[in-house]
């Protein structure tokens, strides 16, 4: 392990009683159920959302694979108003307990036409942001990259010089128009980078081959490609998360074998020079399918596993298990912080933290989100244990099946549902916010966190409404749910 200095932290970081919810319900509109992306940008906070999640998982090829649909959800999706939507917080106009005061919608997805007359929205997600300056630009942007319909024009980078008005950038050439998602925009260097993550046929996570592309100048749209295609490995179907530290870039891999963490300097011209520090998902193997999460805390580089479709990749057998979290030093070594003990070829790596897979909870699917904030890291889940409600049951392994006969699936609800938040100063000793989704347990993921001068911003993914199953007494059916859409939490450090 590499020694490094810590700076003093002399606050004991934020515990839950410190959040206040400044958002609910979707801002009102319960369909908003995925906060994909925010940024701070202009003295105001950005929240990028993704429509009707579960609607849209019940079309596509996992839908099967559930007794009881958890929503209520039209013959036809698009019946239902799919355009993505863009909030602003801005906390000048926040009225103290007062949620959603505050917020004001500033841009919606525009309705596109495909070739047969049907009419679809343009983007149906928002799923990332950044701030950037190209060489072009008048000053610092918004980015933003999106998640758009199978049938519809292809997946897209919009960027905002004044957080208002949003606008395509020009794609590479021969982008495909069947690339549905852009997961990630990451700059470094004074250049921007993303990288397509789904394809139309229902690949959502995989575009066959993992390539990134890099602009210096994304609004006149001159990109080039920056390695190798899948770094000379095809077993990497795509990146799913990339950031820079110091003189690095990192890229994270999906991989049915394993994630795989790459790194360039960037410099020169492209394809980059780029070497792999962690493969064989840090050597736990399929468990570790693909790097969910990255942050920078304290100069050193975190990186957070998972699996796709929650933690249980049905398709491929894997799962379910728990994330683990490793960390990453300037050499290219790295440590096991949280995960399951084992012999590498980099020697023996136990858990610093002492803590299993997913902290211990069997129902963590992803660490999904993390961010350093005001001298403390935070890392946000993606817990999936209200699913059993809706999943068969019998096709759980022995472990599985042993605590549903013991405990029923609707007391492991009550006491384990909802995602968790873990804080922690060093990286090694972490301490729970909440683990039951700030006391809503429809609240089961966290899929975003944002530092800002005014607190630590966290976004719950939420698509359990407006109408939610449940069994009633005359049987399987369902309720107006109060508890439904995506929330934003805001953590503020009391006065001393």
């Amino acid at each position: 392990m590499v020694d490094r200095v810590r700076r003093r932290i002399d606050h004991a970081g934020l515990a839950m009683g410190d959040f206040a919810r400044i958002a609910r319900n979707g801002f009102g509109d319960q369909l908003n159920s995925y906060p994909h992306s925010m940024m701070w940008f202009r003295d105001r906070l950005y929240v990028g959302t993704t429509r009707s999640n579960l609607c849209l998982f019940k079309v596509s090829k996992i839908s099967k694979k559930l007794d009881r649909w958890p929503v209520e959800c039209p013959d036809y999706v698009y019946e239902q108003d799919m355009r993505a939507q863009i909030w602003r917080f801005d906390p000048s106009g926040r009225v103290a307990g007062v949620e959603n005061s505050g917020w004001s919608e500033v841009c919606r997805s525009p309705w596109i036409e495909t070739a047969e007359g049907e009419r679809l929205p343009r983007e149906m997600g928002y799923r990332a942001m950044c701030v950037f300056k190209g060489r072009s630009d008048p000053q610092e942007c918004l980015y933003l990259s999106t998640y758009v319909p199978a049938r519809g024009q292809g997946a897209q980078i919009l960027r905002s010089v004044d957080g208002i008005g949003f606008d395509p950038v020009p794609m590479p050439d021969g982008f495909s128009a069947r690339i549905t998602t852009l997961r990630l925009i990451q700059p470094f260097k004074g250049k921007l980078f993303t990288s397509p993550t789904g394809t139309a046929g229902g690949n959502v996570n995989a575009v066959g081959t993992a390539v990134i592309y890099v602009s210096d100048d994304p609004a006149s749209g001159n990109w080039q490609v920056a390695n190798l295609p899948s770094f000379g490995e095809p077993e990497n179907v795509g990146v799913f998360e990339m950031v820079g530290c110091g003189d690095w870039l990192y890229a994270g891999t999906g991989n049915p074998n394993g994630y795989q963490i790459w790194r360039t300097r960037a410099e020169g011209k492209p394809p980059y020079d780029w070497h792999c520090v962690v493969r064989n998902g840090a050597y736990r193997g399929v468990l570790n399918q693909g790097v969910a999460s990255f942050c920078v805390h304290e100069g050193l580089v975190y990186a957070g596993s998972g699996i796709q479709h929650g933690g249980i990749d049905r398709a491929n057998k894997v799962g379910p298990a728990g994330p683990e979290l490793i960390r990453i030093y300037e050499d290219g070594s790295w440590d096991l912080i949280v995960g399951r003990e084992r012999d590498t070829p980099d020697g023996m790596k136990i858990p610093l933290s002492g803590q299993g897979p997913g902290f211990g909870n069997m129902f963590s699917g992803y660490f999904w989100r993390m961010e350093s904030h005001d001298g403390w890291l935070y890392l946000g889940t993606f817990d999936w244990s209200l699913m059993l409600r809706y999943s068969e049951n019998g096709e759980w392994p022995a472990p599985f099946s042993r605590m549903l006969d013991r405990f029923g699936v609707e007391r492991l609800i009550d006491m384990q549902a909802g995602a968790d938040l873990y804080r922690s100063r060093d990286g090694e000793n972490w301490l729970a916010v909440t683990t039951r989704g700030m006391g809503n347990p429809y609240n089961y993921g966290i899929r975003t966190l944002q530092s800002t001068p005014h607190g630590l911003a966290v976004g719950f993914v939420n698509p359990f409404g407006p109408r939610c199953g449940k069994d009633l007494p005359d049987g399987f059916g369902y309720f107006d749910n109060p508890d439904g859409g995506l929330e934003v939490w805001l953590g503020q450090r009391r006065s001393s």
